[in-house]
């Protein structure tokens, strides 16, 4: 039995075992998809985050920490 899938780019039906771009229905789909990810266009939004809320560091030995050759 075919699995059939629509396009994410122009939602047209595919034979997803028969694409040879699948799950795209072409190259041209596949590569529309690929500059949008590019361009940052599927990022997810971020909210900024105010530093006056964020936990405070109670071990402070990390900055305190030694190199490996034994200077500060």
């Amino acid at each position: 039995m075919a699995t059939i899938v629509q396009c994410p780019t122009c939602r047209a039906t595919v034979v997803f075992e028969e694409s040879a771009f699948r799950p795209f229905c072409s190259e041209r789909c596949k590569l529309i998809d690929l500059g949008a990810w590019a361009g940052e266009k599927y990022r997810i939004p971020e909210e900024p985050i105010d530093p006056e809320s964020l936990p405070e560091d109670k071990d402070d030995s990390a900055k305190e920490r030694k190199r490996p050759n034994g200077s500060s």
